[in-house]
């Protein structure tokens, strides 16, 4: 008995003359993370990918795991491959299922025809297949409303496949096809699900992390760095640039009023960002803040922070509470990372009594004292680069 991996691209379907460019990439990334497991191969049609093992020690289990974090994919199955005959169809149906079925109590049968010179239709399908079911498993009773399971029949181009129906995917498009933006990453909750958010509609990503030693320890910055491995698992790999900041943050401290100290912080990380951004060839940047969950994420101050940059913002999580923000980093596993009790940059310095509605003018009054253009000079001839995956 032959056994495949059918991959449904959901979204992808969508795309119409463009399509065959998101489905390719698609493929790229499903060669690289299954490419560890062994040799595979790998055609498309009628919205379905199909992945055929050529190695009989090929790990499912492991294959799933790795499948299901990669976007673009909306659902995929473990099928059995049957000729496209009846008998065929109804032998390997047996075989295939037959430890499923032995653990469950109910079951419907669903069969879909995509090739439709195919002479058997479908209702007749799922009466033959559930008939030969019901005869080898006796326990077994037919229930089309609340089944323990669904037993699905598709009979394609390239045959007919059997499975238990879909595990979903991670959805969202192919990482590549929407660009490259550099997410502004710290070792909180939000940022590493911001970057997760914006991968999955199809953004490659750069990272960007402000270290500040002797304040910040290595042990933060390899937090940062775990984070953006467990990212990496659904991006694949990110480069990831280390700015000092210690300098830009003791000037902060020694010439600015202590209420605008974060936001004066924010638009020189925003700044840098920018710079180091362009010089990579991104066209956005992305945070992880959210209206009104700090001082510095009010209204106001994300105006006085956004005035230093001349490209796109992106903030996916601005109108989500941090519950919701929770959830997901738990989801894509960042939360036991992100909670560790390393600070970063942003915990430092922090102001008592921080300004939450600022006023731009005073802001930049506040700055005047210092040498910003040669401080932001420095910190990037500083700046560190590695890949991350």
């Amino acid at each position: 008995m032959r056994e495949i991996l059918l991959i449904k691209n959901g979204e992808l379907a969508l795309k119409g003359l463009n399509r065959s460019t998101f489905e390719d990439t698609l493929i790229r990334h499903i060669r690289r993370s299954l490419k560890p497991l062994g040799e595979v191969k790998i055609r498309k049609a009628q919205s379905t990918i199909y992945i055929e093992p050529q190695s009989e020690f090929f790990d499912y289990d492991e294959a799933a795991d790795r499948i299901s974090r990669i976007f673009g994919i909306a659902a995929f199955s473990r099928a059995a491959v049957a000729e496209k005959d009846m008998e065929s169809i109804l032998a390997v149906a047996e075989e295939f299922l037959a430890p499923r079925l032995r653990e469950i109590a109910t079951f419907k049968v669903e069969a879909k025809r995509a090739d439709k010179r195919f002479p058997v239709q479908s209702p007749e399908i799922c009466r033959e297949v559930g008939g030969r079911l019901l005869s080898r498993f006796p326990h077994l009773q037919v229930d089309v409303h609340n089944p323990d399971e669904v037993v699905v029949v598709e009979v394609r181009d390239f045959g007919a496949y059997i499975h238990c129906g879909q595990q979903p995917g991670a959805g969202g498009m192919p990482v590549g096809t929407a660009g490259k933006a550099s997410i502004l990453i710290s070792g909180g909750i939000d940022s590493p699900v911001a970057a997760w958010m914006m991968a999955k509609r199809g953004i490659n990503l750069d990272a960007v992390h402000f270290a500040s030693p002797p304040y910040t320890s290595p042990r933060a910055e390899q937090k940062v760095i775990d984070l953006l491995r467990q990212v990496a698992k659904y991006s694949g790999p990110i480069r990831l640039e280390i700015v000092p900041f210690t300098e830009i943050q003791e000037q902060i401290g020694q010439h600015c009023p202590e209420e605008y100290f974060t936001l004066i912080m924010r638009r020189f990380m925003m700044e840098i960002a920018e710079g180091l951004a362009r010089r990579s060839g991104s066209l956005a940047l992305i945070t992880g803040e959210s209206v009104g969950q700090v001082a510095s994420q009010t209204l106001k101050a994300l105006c006085v922070t956004d005035e230093m940059v001349h490209m796109p913002v992106f903030r996916p999580l601005i109108g989500m509470d941090k519950s919701e923000i929770i959830r997901i980093s738990r989801k894509i596993e960042t939360f036991e990372i992100s909670t560790l009790p390393y600070e970063d940059c942003c915990t430092v310095f922090t102001p008592k009594h921080p300004r939450t509605r600022p006023d731009a003018e005073r802001v930049r009054q506040a700055e005047a004292a210092l040498d910003r253009q040669a401080l932001i000079e420095k910190a990037i001839s500083g700046v560190r680069a590695l890949l991350v995956e």
